[in-house]
């Protein structure tokens, strides 16, 4: 059913160092469909900063040259907005050029049907524009919480492409009743683990990276990005409560964290490639998700849960909706006693057997069960869709 069409696909910048449920989702969508891959602009105003001017300058750079092909059936391409919407014209340049530049790319694609599937709400605006047959919104956050955006115009958009999709699929829990209130056709679809990578953490053969390989223990780790939705004071805190446990974490700082920096035994790695995560968790003893609760990571539907669970190292947590369906296999802890003392019982508690059930808890909740899943309510929201045109022609 599926077989003709064309997959326009705007998601999260293709190059970022954290991989998500976008970069995941286009890559399987590409062993089944053609696929081009549309980086959307960041939702916030760019800052004064070296690494926004770089990437603004890569962006520049990728948005002048032809859709550039990066594996057998998934093209890569560069649409720049300018980033002012309140701006008197803005909007409407954003809209001519972006619908020309986007029409110009799909020609690789090879098709003359196409879907659009959009993973962030603010190049929406295309949705319907593109002569594309059916429109796909694959809400994966809860995105005017995210700081340093525009929360009102985000919402707006979010809003105006839930009503405009022909199918919405959304991954936090918390979204869903307010998803389906708006537009009826709205399906609950959980993020899914590329179990296969993760699960080296627990093969002898998988090296641990220099840097963490002489780490005293116990090792308490953590990978993702390091934002202003992570207690940064928690982490502080436990490393100044145990100085001979070193804290492990893993990923892009992108916010400053002198006081992290300043203890001897906090070690920032920085962003690593994706590919290399389970090395480092092979190191950890205990892995932490120290979100603080705000309306974002009450909403949120955290990929490095199910990455932990399948890398078998005990979990201890904050806890929310989507986090509580695994409370068998985690540790959820509120407040620094608690957690430091949920970190203690993990350590001393695990077991062999808790690992392999940890595993087992996420082994069916692949990304590819996941976009096979998607795959089959597009095909028969399409094939409805396509009886309706049919119906209407006869009628004519």
């Amino acid at each position: 059913m599926l077989e003709p069409y064309g997959v326009v696909y705007f998601g999260n910048d293709w190059y970022a160092e954290n991989r998500t449920s976008s970069h995941h989702v286009a890559a399987r969508l590409a062993s089944v469909l053609p696929v081009l891959y549309v980086d959307s602009p960041g939702m916030r105003a760019p800052q004064a900063s070296g690494r926004d001017f770089r990437r603004a300058l890569r962006k520049l750079r990728e948005a002048l040259r032809a859709p550039l092909r990066i594996d057998a059936n998934l093209w890569h391409c560069t649409v720049p907005q300018l980033p002012f919407p309140r701006v008197p014209g803005v909007r409407a340049f954003n809209l001519a050029f972006g619908r020309w530049a986007v029409r110009r790319a799909m020609r690789v694609l090879g098709t003359a049907r196409h879907l659009s599937w959009f993973v962030t709400p603010h190049p929406g605006f295309l949705a319907g524009r593109l002569g594309e047959a059916f429109c796909v919104y694959y809400c994966i956050d809860d995105y005017a919480a995210h700081p340093g955006v525009d929360a009102s115009a985000i919402a707006e958009r979010d809003l105006d492409l839930t009503r405009r999709a022909d199918l919405v699929f959304v991954a936090p829990p918390a979204l869903l009743a307010a998803k389906q209130a708006v537009n009826p056709n709205t399906r609950f679809s959980p993020h899914g683990v590329d179990a296969a990578l993760f699960g080296r953490a627990m093969e002898p053969a998988t090296e641990i990276p220099l840097a963490a390989r002489e780490l005293p223990h116990p090792v308490i780790g953590y990978f993702g990005l390091i934002h202003e939705w992570i207690d940064v004071e928690l982490i502080e805190w436990l490393a100044r409560q145990r100085p001979a446990w070193s804290f492990l974490l893993v990923g892009h700082a992108a916010i400053k964290v002198p006081g992290l920096r300043s203890l001897p035994n906090v070690v920032l790695a920085g962003p690593q490639p994706y590919a290399s995560l389970p090395g480092w968790a092979k190191a950890f003893d205990v892995a932490i998700i120290p979100y603080r609760h705000n309306r974002q990571t009450e909403h949120g539907n955290p990929l490095k849960l199910r990455e932990y669970l399948a890398t078998g190292k005990p979990v201890v947590t904050v806890g929310n909706a989507e986090i509580a369906k695994f409370s068998r296999w985690v540790t959820i802890a509120e407040g620094r006693e608690a957690f430091l003392a949920g970190i203690e019982a993990a350590l001393r508690d695990d077991t062999a057997e808790a690992a392999a059930a940890r595993v087992a808890a996420v082994a069916d909740q692949t990304w590819d069960r996941r976009v096979s899943d998607v795959l089959q309510e597009v095909a028969s929201s399409l094939a409805a869709v396509d009886m309706e045109h049919i119906a209407r022609q006869a009628q004519e």
